[in-house]
């Protein structure tokens, strides 16, 4: 069952990081529960950085949909979603922008933050699950216990922690 919810998922483009065009967009964001659109400009440095971390995120969270778009081919949208610095990534629910990030600024404001910072960002903001989509229940299960584990001495005499 869980397969068959992925691969439903993966014919409707989940699981990468495309491109489209503007004639697409509508088709790709109502088309998804969820969906990310970063809106590029290919000579932008940040872009390209944004660009990166997407696309690292993309196969490890399914359920959502992540895509780009040109910012310079795509006037009607940029206009209609007042976007006015890049890189811009749009945050989608059932085809319905609910949030944005602009630019680097809820991620430190710095070229190098690292794609957790921008994944953790991104659980907050509703867009993308906690739990990896593509690991392993078991794995989950031990990252989960590993986290209760209190550190105490053996001997239980000692006043140690």
């Amino acid at each position: 069952k869980e397969a068959e919810k992925r691969q439903v998922l993966q014919m409707k483009g989940h699981g990468e990081y495309r491109e489209i065009g503007e004639g697409d967009f509508l088709a790709e964001v109502t088309g998804s529960e969820k969906a990310i659109c970063h809106f590029y400009h290919k000579e932008f440095y940040r872009c390209k950085i944004m660009d990166k971390h997407l696309k690292a995120l993309a196969p490890k969270h399914i359920g959502t949909k992540f895509i780009k778009l040109d910012a310079e081919n795509a006037p009607f949208f940029v206009t209609k979603l007042g976007i006015k610095t890049l890189p811009c990534v749009i945050i989608l629910r059932k085809g319905i922008a609910i949030d944005r990030l602009v630019g680097f600024q809820d991620l430190g404001g710095k070229d190098d933050f690292t794609t957790k910072t921008l994944e953790v960002l991104l659980v907050k903001k509703g867009v993308i699950s906690e739990k990896k989509e593509n690991e392993d229940d078991e794995e989950d299960e031990y990252q989960e216990n590993r986290h209760r584990m209190v550190r105490c001495s053996v001997d239980p005499d000692s006043d140690s922690d």
